[in-house]
């Protein structure tokens, strides 16, 4: 004797309820969709360039990686050992230089902006990296090389 009762008069289960939610959830999806697609990349206006140098790096046979400073062809600097951060920094530039099949000639820009930030950024391909986005310490592995470029002011006075 049981008999079951019509849902069609209980709050919540209208069938527009349903289209609704499904529009809803579709909506939202394709929002996400083009949203990722386009990057959400906010523009950052650069300030002005306090000091900027041309530099190549080379693999030395002994895993080591010189900086050349591409202005006098001189090397500047050394990474010896493991140095993550530089290598994995590098190895990004040469991935993509790889992948539109730019060779390593080109020379890359370090760039210390006066508000303190770091870019490395490669004229061959448009990519730049904020350095300053990965902490003061990974930072100062590039912000040194600036200090090893310049000669000394006693060197200088001579």
């Amino acid at each position: 004797m049981s008999q079951s009762l019509p849902n069609n008069h209980l709050p919540g289960h209208h069938s527009l309820t349903g289209w609704i939610f499904v529009g809803f959830l579709s909506s939202v999806l394709l929002v996400v969709a083009l949203l990722r697609g386009q990057g959400m990349v906010s523009p950052q206006n650069d300030a002005p360039v306090a000091w900027q140098m041309s530099l190549r790096f080379e693999d030395r046979p002994n895993g080591d990686i010189a900086v050349l400073d591409t202005n006098n062809s001189m090397e500047i600097a050394r990474y010896q050992g493991e140095q993550g951060f530089v290598r994995g920094t590098l190895r990004t530039l040469s991935r993509e230089r790889m992948r539109r099949g730019i060779g390593s000639g080109p020379a890359f820009e370090l760039k210390a902006h006066t508000d303190g930030r770091l870019t490395l950024f490669d004229p061959a391909t448009n990519v730049r990296i904020d350095l300053e986005s990965f902490g003061p310490t990974n930072m100062s592995s590039f912000a040194q090389l600036q200090i090893h470029a310049k000669p000394s002011l006693n060197a200088s006075q001579e």
